[in-house]
């Protein structure tokens, strides 16, 4: 079969496929129904190139025991000398979901080739002679011995055994002409999962994707309901969108902290409400950071919106300072003026001529003037209403004592965001007011 028609079959259009089946007699529709080709997505199949590891890292419900169990009954048909691992988090995990779960190899095999199961040999044989055998990462040591022409390792992310279970399964793939394993996991930035993700290359191919993708396969409602409730957030990004998001050691924000900072509404009226700007450098350079911010009734500072924008000219980001201080009812924007302050008034001013514009002068470099801003967080006085995830990701590469690691060249839009906190929360000298209890 050609890539073009593999393309074809595995596409999303059910009509062109029910279209297909009423051509075919029962027997043929039967078995085109069992053709991984043309029920799978283009994602859930095996990626082109000569690789020895495939890594396919996302969300839940993405389909990944499906796809992992398609993979082995591909190889065990069609080679009857496959000898295969079959590693889960624990033995019974193995056997729960690889084996005897809905999306497992008994529940996709087809009557006339499902393979003969022995519990309490851990094995499964096709009747072409190919034998799957049942591992569980956390004896690692069980995997020392045994010969693999493939392995599938499946949820590798909450492996107990970690590398140690790997190196064996990677070490016992000597059989055959092309030992293969695929591995498959919701990502958490573990130290098995980042060493593979740092070898994406030759020999490993990484493949991604959303809980979202498989939303026909899943409960109605399931996807918006877990988009509303977890969207943006740590969880959903790496549960949902299969993100790995990774602690930058000696970061001025922690993922647990702004997770501990995060509220759905904000408590009653803002007494205040301001828009920060980082202006680029240069026209059509950096992203233009825009940042609102208010203060609740509370004493607290919320952080309402990320309205940063890339790309554009200074007319285009001013136009976009302007429509947020009128979309949140800004009593004033804050914007940085190290980089032609008057240039930047007026731009802001001609875009809006009513624009309460006050410019700020940066007199420490952005971790410094970041450094009181994380300690409001920590004393929990700033929150978020909801989720900001390109903000955030910035915030989080802003490391202690000088230095980013977060996207981008610059962070843009954690730097509106300490100026907009700064002016709401912060004394003239630039340290946290704390009010006596």
């Amino acid at each position: 079969m050609q890539v073009s028609d593999q393309v074809f079959l595995a596409g999303d259009d059910r009509r062109a496929r029910a279209a297909i089946l009423k051509r075919l007699d029962a027997a043929s529709a039967e078995r085109l129904e069992r053709e991984w080709l043309y029920l799978a997505r283009p994602a859930q199949l095996p990626p082109p190139g000569d690789w020895r590891i495939w890594l396919m890292m996302a969300g839940r419900g993405f389909g990944k025991t499906r796809a992992g169990a398609e993979w082995v009954r591909g190889i065990a048909e069609a080679d009857p000398q496959a000898r295969i691992a079959l590693v889960g988090a624990t033995l019974g995990e193995a056997r729960s979901v690889m084996v005897e779960g809905a999306s497992g190899l008994l529940a996709i095999a087809p009557w006339w080739n499902r393979p003969a199961y022995a519990p309490a040999l851990r094995k499964l044989t096709w009747p072409n002679g190919a034998v799957a055998s049942l591992f569980g990462a956390a004896e690692p040591e069980g995997l020392r011995g045994p010969q693999f022409s493939h392995g599938w390792a499946d949820e590798i992310a909450k492996w107990a055994g970690g590398e140690a279970a790997w190196d064996n399964l990677m070490m016992g793939l000597r059989l055959g002409t092309r030992p293969r394993v695929l591995a498959t996991t919701t990502p958490r930035p573990v130290p098995l999962v980042r060493a593979l993700v740092a070898r994406d290359g030759d020999d490993l191919v990484v493949t991604r994707g959303r809980t979202a993708e498989n939303a026909a396969h899943l409960a109605d409602g399931f996807v918006d309901a877990m988009t509303a409730s977890y969207g943006g957030t740590r969880l959903g990004r790496q549960e949902l969108d299969g993100e790995l998001i990774e602690e930058v050691e000696g970061a001025l924000w922690s993922r647990d902290l702004i997770e501990r900072c995060r509220v759905a509404h904000v408590p009653g009226a803002l007494s205040r409400v301001v828009v920060a700007v980082d202006p680029p450098a240069s026209a059509g350079g950096d992203a233009c950071g825009i940042v609102v911010a208010g203060v609740g009734g509370d004493g607290r500072a919320y952080v309402i919106a990320d309205a940063s924008v890339a790309g554009q000219s200074p007319e285009g980001w001013a136009r976009a300072v302007a429509a947020a201080a009128l979309v949140h009812d800004a009593d004033r924007v804050v914007a940085e003026a190290n980089n032609g302050g008057a240039m930047v008034e007026s731009v802001l001013r001609a875009a809006e001529a009513a624009m309460p514009v006050k410019l700020v002068h940066a007199s420490r470099g952005k971790v410094a003037r970041a450094e009181p801003v994380a300690a409001l967080y920590e004393a929990g006085r700033v929150m978020h209403r909801g989720a900001f995830p390109a903000l955030e990701d910035e915030m989080c590469g802003l490391i202690a004592g000088g230095g980013y690691v977060g996207p981008g060249r610059s962070p843009d839009r954690a730097d509106a965001l300490v100026w907009a906190l700064s002016e709401l929360m912060l004394g003239k000298r630039g340290e946290a007011r704390v009010r006596g209890i």
